[in-house]
């Protein structure tokens, strides 16, 4: 028999995370339920914090009492900020992190955050009564009872991965796919819609000629994102910049027939910072060069 909590949080990103942590600090007794406690807060795409905007909202949520802050500078291996060429207001840090590291320090103070359970599940839809929310139903057929549920799946609701041709189910690869909240919400009214990321190929770094790119160090002045004494990396790592040209261009487009982005297998709305290359390719086509980073 579950007791019942003040708040349950259904996913364990970066969102999630910090929700539950936000909850559990201010005093109410807080559930995370995530479906693989083997990749809470786990660094999905590129393994880097921060940036334009992002950068900003990341202090915003460490001023705040949040988590990102201090395990973004306690797994770096880069640190830039960005934009110094423009005014103050402008600059953006960016952290480089070591990915596994980020999300074994984010479990660790999960773990160590009084009042904070975690539990290993999938959430297959909410209990609600007379229109007030009661908690949820998992996957194992337990019924948890709270007072407030947080949605936090990120890409996990009735995920699709496309790959070329091909199309699976999946929250992202190698894990399943949530299913059973979205078309719970849909019969009490809400609207859905599903949107669109390209994720970049993981490369073997022994596979790559570095003599044919630019170097990018960190800057000598590691700054961080956290207002608190957070340790720095003593030595940093540095960045590999490369572009496409116009004969990558043209094998990429010699596919552009192949590509689900073009034959309408995917429907989601594309992203304003990470759309794949081809995209990239088609919507600026003025351009003779992307850069790769």
């Amino acid at each position: 028999m579950f007791p019942e909590y003040d708040v349950i949080v259904v996913g364990a990103g970066h969102a999630g995370s910090e929700a539950a942590a936000a909850a559990a600090n201010m005093g109410s007794k807080t559930l995370l339920i995530t479906m693989n406690m083997q990749t809470i807060a786990q660094m999905s795409c590129n393994p880097a914090m921060g940036g334009i905007a992002k950068g900003q909202i990341v202090r915003e949520i460490d001023a705040l009492g949040g988590y990102s802050g201090i395990v973004s500078d306690k797994s770096m291996i880069q640190f830039r900020m960005l934009n110094k060429s423009k005014g103050p207001a402008m600059w953006s840090p960016r952290t480089q992190n070591d990915r596994h590291l980020f999300a074994w320090t984010w479990r660790e103070l999960l773990e160590n955050t009084p009042n904070l359970d975690i539990r290993q599940d999938s959430v297959e839809g909410l209990i609600v009564s007379r229109g007030t929310i009661q908690g949820v139903r998992t996957q194992l057929g337990m019924d948890i009872y709270g007072k407030a549920v947080v949605l936090t799946n990120g890409t996990f609701l009735n995920g699709v991965i496309h790959i070329g041709e091909k199309q699976f189910g999946g929250g992202r690869m190698g894990e399943s796919k949530a299913t059973g909240i979205t078309e719970q919400l849909i019969q009490f009214g809400f609207e859905s819609d599903r949107l669109k990321t390209g994720t970049p190929p993981r490369l073997d770094g022994r596979s790559l000629d570095y003599t044919k790119m630019e170097i990018q160090d960190g800057d000598d002045d590691i700054v961080g994102f956290s207002f608190l004494k957070t340790e720095k990396p003593k030595q940093q790592r540095c960045c590999w910049v490369t572009y496409t040209n116009t004969e990558v261009h043209d094998i990429l487009k010699s596919g552009f027939d192949q590509s689900p982005m073009f034959q309408g297998r995917i429907e989601g709305t594309g992203p304003r910072y990470c759309p794949s290359i081809e995209d990239k390719i088609n919507r600026f086509a003025d351009r003779d060069r992307h850069q790769l980073l």
